[in-house]
């Protein structure tokens, strides 16, 4: 299946689950008296281009043997619940809606928010205690970029039963809220600018294989783990001859790495691949130090997890710069 060019992939947004999706998206800017109805198409990855308000959507949500692959090519599949899919397409319909109807020439959308024309960032250091911002998508994604804390805003803004003036009672997010509001009730009934209906990079066009497109991907998400985990490991389990008979950490490890992982992904917003890699090094230096897992099981998985997620949030927020992932 790798060596199939995505061009050949048959897949299409009617009649799947995402057709359902993109309309339960369109009701809410209904309700709204959003005048604009994005369009949607197959490509590699999401996003949404300056030039057409329309939203592409990655090929592996529109079959699931495709999603099956991505989670074994990528151990997660992003979007692929309802909700995640749902959040993700409020996000990109901020986009859409700021393209149409071209907001950010204005003068108090700049302020709130910065100059759209700002270049994108390679890397971002997010702050997860700012209160200037909304938490929508992971990794605190609207402090990248300004275009990305409008969508981020117009997305807690749009989704049903947000409760955002209560949420952020008290944030100086709440300024970029209650503006969308306002804004929005500005353009409620109003013909969009741009009305064009462009595919960008459409899946049909796309002559990379699968094998490649995951070859990039993965190299993307690549990390070398630096090798400052032997302290730590050799706290939590044992180097002590009198316990030679215990089991291996490395095998405790490889016995609950895929649950830690999920739960570490989850709570920091990290990615799994990413994890993975930091998983495979600490199975490697407990095999080198020959460590032992001794004591209560679960209280091993509770203090591992622990020291995962304590190693995350230390790559995430320490002297290093982390990667940006574009939406």
């Amino acid at each position: 299946m790798l060596t199939r060019r995505l061009s050949s992939l048959k897949v299409g947004v009617k009649g799947t689950w995402l057709e359902d999706c993109l309309a339960t998206l369109h009701e809410e800017l209904e309700e709204r008296a959003i005048r604009l109805r994005p369009h949607a198409w197959i490509s590699s990855e999401w996003f949404s281009p300056a030039n057409t308000p329309g939203i592409a959507i990655p090929f592996y949500l529109a079959h699931p043997r495709l999603m099956k692959l991505e989670k074994k090519m990528m151990l997660e599949v992003e979007g692929g619940a309802w909700s995640q899919c749902m959040a993700i397409l409020r996000h990109e319909a901020g986009h859409t809606v700021q393209h149409a109807y071209q907001l950010q020439r204005r003068r108090r959308w700049q302020q709130l928010f910065g100059p759209s024309s700002k270049h994108y960032p390679r890397y971002y250091r997010p702050n997860p205690a700012s209160r200037h911002y909304v938490q929508h998508l992971r990794l605190w994604y609207a402090q990248s970029h300004p275009d990305e804390d409008f969508a981020e805003t117009f997305a807690v803004w749009l989704r049903p039963r947000s409760n955002w003036r209560t949420r952020y009672a008290g944030w100086p997010a709440l300024k970029k809220l209650e503006y969308v509001d306002e804004l929005m009730g500005e353009i409620a009934g109003k013909k969009p600018l741009l009305t064009t209906r462009e595919r960008v990079d459409p899946l049909n066009e796309l002559s990379q294989t699968l094998a490649e497109h995951y070859r990039k991907k993965q190299a993307f998400y690549a990390f070398t783990p630096p090798k400052t985990y032997d302290r730590d490991l050799s706290r939590l389990f044992s180097a002590d001859p009198r316990h030679h008979r215990s089991r291996l950490a490395s095998s405790f490890i490889r016995k609950h790495r895929a649950r830690i992982r999920e739960l570490v992904a989850r709570w920091t917003g990290e990615n799994q691949l990413t994890l993975d890699a930091v998983l495979d090094d600490m199975i490697s230096r407990c095999r080198e130090l020959d460590l032992r897992a001794v004591g209560p099981e679960q209280k091993l998985v509770t203090d591992f997890t622990v020291l995962l997620t304590a190693k995350t949030m230390h790559a995430l927020f320490g002297p290093s710069r982390r990667k940006w992932i574009a939406l």
